[in-house]
């Protein structure tokens, strides 16, 4: 169920559990910043233990969320599609328990195994969710004009 607010001059904004293309390239941005982040750390300690998660932030985290994103704004049917909100809140709720229990792991504390393991089974989960929204949902504007 949408609700409109009203914000700022007068603009009236969507507030959904639905997730815009705009909510996915922001929440992109994050995990770039925190890639990085765990980069400099990294490289000025010296200590590169934690190079798994760094990889990680930066490919499901920055560029598959920045990708997603930018599919779900040139393809809006998709991005309107059930299958678009569950795939953000697979892919968004497994990656941060997954970065922190892969990260638990590497520092020594293998008792982390079971959670890592569920954890990448339901960002699969959100992959695959992804895969069958882009091959439900993603149409070339050619079979779009054929079909109306």
């Amino acid at each position: 169920m949408d609700h409109a607010a009203t914000f700022g001059r007068g603009r009236a904004a969507t507030t959904s559990w639905a997730p815009t293309a705009t909510t996915w390239l922001r929440l992109s941005v994050v995990y770039l910043i925190m890639g990085v982040a765990l980069g400099i750390a990294m490289g000025a300690s010296g200590n590169f233990s934690l190079r798994p998660v760094h990889a990680h932030l930066n490919l499901l985290g920055w560029a598959t969320i920045a990708l997603a994103g930018l599919i779900y704004s040139v393809f809006p049917d998709a991005a309107a599609s059930r299958l678009a909100k569950l795939h953000f809140w697979l892919h968004n709720l497994a990656l941060p328990v997954m970065m922190a229990s892969l990260a638990w792991l590497l520092l020594g504390h293998h008792e982390i195994v079971p959670v890592l393991a569920a954890s990448e089974f339901v960002a699969a989960g959100g992959v695959i969710v992804f895969a069958c929204n882009v091959f439900l949902n993603v149409k070339s504007r050619a079979s779009l004009s054929h079909s109306r």
